[in-house]
């Protein structure tokens, strides 16, 4: 058997790459394609690439790589550390799990309306995914949802599918995350949360996955078509019931007003990471006095916010640090250039697809989404000008294959974590699951060869 507690953490994983990486320098020939600038990118030029001077690279390049990979991703990196601190001022407030916490007080007293409490409870935790990377906190949630579920006469797997479904599909569909989408569309040279509204779609074709697939089972067990699951263990246990009060409605509204912002700025203004960044930090100052926390409680938060994001920080650096090793050996466009003459045969349509299925299958890995983006959109973005398919496409194939792998993979912390929590083997949500994530992966090539055939993206 697999002991899955004990995978290897993702920084182990590219310190292998990374010495793989540094060898492969001296295996692989050396050569490049010829670049040039348009509109402010710089593309490969198709049709140019020939073989150069073998640069294979040493111990002491494999060394100083990881310093070189701070250095290349210093903006990526004091983004996801400066946000990743203000979302957790917001956080501490306790604002947005009063939100949730008043929503399941509802669905608590209207128990006749079951089905409309899973549609609202799953948007709801869709929009946290799709809005702020809502992942680690279904862990608490799902302490809720259990006992909910089994209120309304439904089982566990219904109790997580509630938080974990709904903000995993929110996720996968993402429009405004910026720990994935945001890092994906910055190395890939584009504007950041630019294409949001053909994400926006893409989210509501997801969440309605989810929701559909989750109320079918529920009448099931209605009907007596499924049998309930229900362990003879789990680690539920009660948790303290937030108070939605008149200043934690305030800071909702910040909040909201703030993913309006992004939309505005991004699309009028040119907004990048730095004002996307400014925007959220000064999110976290405004919610922090409005909360009426300290000085000193507020940089406490803000610590542990940016504590919590190191790890993803140091994955990015690593990534970067492959990157740097590959770019200096000369390897990149040798590796470009072979991937681009096994999918030059196929249709564009086919290619992207192809690239969806690579990053699933990567995410597997690398359950990170942020160094996941770091590792491959570096190699993904060049393919895809090769290829003739847009850079948002590239982008949307990454973001697909990272999230929705993340409901099965059993290398992420948090889908171990809350099956723990639920009491549910993992075999039991696969066989629950898996054809959910079917329809879910057939709607992904679908929604990747839309802009790909019909329109340009």
């Amino acid at each position: 058997m697999f002991n899955f507690k004990k995978s290897p953490d993702s920084l182990v994983l590219i310190s292998g790459i990374l010495i793989l990486f540094t060898i492969l320098t001296w295996l692989i020939p050396a050569g490049e394609f010829l670049r040039e600038e348009v509109n402010g990118r710089i593309l490969v030029v198709p049709g140019t690439y020939q073989e150069t001077i073998s640069s294979g690279q040493n111990i002491f390049d494999l060394l100083m790589s990881p310093f070189r990979g701070f250095e290349a991703a210093a903006e990526i990196i004091a983004f996801v550390l400066l946000v990743g601190g203000a979302f957790q001022m917001l956080t501490s407030t306790g604002a947005i799990d009063a939100g949730l916490f008043k929503i399941l007080e509802i669905a608590k007293k209207n128990p006749a309306s079951r089905s409309w409490i899973i549609v609202v409870l799953m948007s709801i935790f869709s929009l946290g995914g799709m809005s702020f990377g809502m992942s680690e906190e279904t862990l608490v949630f799902v302490l809720i949802t259990l006992p909910l579920a089994r209120s309304m006469g439904y089982d566990a797997i219904v109790g997580v599918a509630i938080p974990f479904v709904g903000a995993g599909m929110g996720f996968a569909g993402a429009a405004f995350n910026p720990f994935t989408v945001g890092i994906a569309q910055g190395i890939a040279e584009l504007p950041l949360f630019s294409g949001f509204e053909y994400r926006l779609l893409v989210w509501v074709g997801y969440t309605l996955i989810g929701i559909l697939f989750t109320l079918y089972y529920a009448r099931g067990l209605d009907k007596g078509k499924f049998q309930p699951f229900w362990p003879e263990k789990s680690i539920v246990t009660t948790v303290e019931v937030i108070p939605l009060n008149f200043r934690r409605k305030l800071i909702l509204l910040l909040f909201g007003l703030s993913l309006v912002m992004v939309m505005v700025g991004a699309v009028n203004y040119d907004w990048y990471i730095p004002e996307i960044c400014a925007l959220f930090v000064t999110l976290g100052i405004l919610s922090s006095i409005v909360g009426k926390r300290g000085a000193n409680e507020s940089i406490d938060s803000f610590y542990e916010g940016a504590k919590m994001l190191l790890p993803a920080a140091l994955v990015i650096a690593l990534s970067n640090a492959v990157l740097v090793i590959a770019t200096e050996g000369h390897i990149i466009d040798t590796m470009l250039y072979s991937l681009s003459g096994i999918m030059d045969g196929f249709p564009k349509v086919v290619s992207v697809e192809l690239m969806f299925l690579v990053q699933g299958f990567i995410n597997f890995f690398i359950p990170s989404g942020s160094g996941q983006a770091a590792i491959t959109m570096p190699v993904m973005t060049p393919l895809a000008d090769l290829l003739g398919i847009s850079r948002q496409t590239a982008v949307l194939a990454y973001q697909f294959g990272d999230g929705l792998f993340n409901l099965i993979i059993p290398t992420s912390g948090v889908t171990m974590g809350i099956l723990s929590i639920a009491g549910i083997p993992y075999m039991v949500w696969m066989k629950w699951i898996w054809k959910m994530f079917l329809i879910a992966v057939l709607a992904s090539m679908i929604f990747l060869a839309l802009p790909v055939t019909v329109f340009t993206w």
